[in-house]
């Protein structure tokens, strides 16, 4: 969700400020996936390279995760929505912790829309506790195949992505789902994040549509 800053520059007003639109298209954008038969939608919210970002700016954003958890879990639990917030705890303030364990306990009987929040969250340090997890547990890490891997990831129990969407023109992947993105396809878009609408979710759903995904296999018409 690329793009907040800018949006609010071009305005004249505080990269705050443009965190804030940036809530309410993630209102919208939820809502949106849910109409449109999404079954999983994941959203890249804080990484685990922000901290560097200016303290008050972090402040504003720590906030802004609180305030969409209060205002809005009673809504997203009576609409179905399941949530589970991906990436480490290390480093959060208790309250946001306290916030975070009562979102994922108050929706986990929900089952129409499964909402993934990356929060403090890096592809890298994913991979690297699901390794020590795999290996706290007294796996045989040498015997170990993929699918066994992947249960240790924040991501256990959920199907890979099918579709990452990047706005505001930036064409990098950004430390985001390393392991889960494999094979997704993926669509950029020059549309800032609180520009972003259900028309351009559904274009975007729209050209994945035609796609022809091989998972690596070759042309059906280059096999011997």
């Amino acid at each position: 969700m690329d793009g907040n800053g800018r949006w609010a520059e071009a305005r004249r007003r505080p990269r705050s400020f443009g965190h804030r639109a940036g809530v309410e298209t993630v209102r919208r954008i939820v809502e949106d996936a849910g109409d449109l038969g999404l079954r999983c939608l994941t959203l890249y919210s804080f990484s685990t390279e922000n901290w560097t970002r200016p303290k008050a700016e972090i402040a504003a954003l720590m906030a802004l995760m609180k305030e969409y958890i209060e205002g809005d879990l009673a809504r997203l639990v009576r609409e179905g929505v399941r949530i589970r917030i991906i990436g480490t705890r290390q480093g959060l303030r208790p309250d946001v912790l306290r916030l975070i364990e009562l979102a994922e306990a108050r929706s986990a009987h929900n089952s129409k829309l499964q909402l993934n929040i990356a929060f403090n969250y890096g592809g890298r340090d994913e991979i690297l506790r699901a390794m020590k997890r795999a290996a706290a547990s007294g796996a045989d890490i040498a015997a170990m195949s993929e699918a066994d891997f992947a249960q240790h990831l924040d991501t256990h129990g959920q199907p890979d992505p099918d579709l990452v969407i990047r706005t505001s023109g930036e064409q990098r992947i950004s430390n985001y789902l390393l392991w889960q993105a494999a094979y997704a396809e993926f669509v950029f878009t020059e549309t800032l994040w609180p520009d972003f609408n259900k028309s351009d979710l559904i274009e975007a759903l729209q050209a994945f549509a035609t796609r022809t995904r091989r998972f690596g296999a070759a042309p059906s018409s280059e096999v011997a």
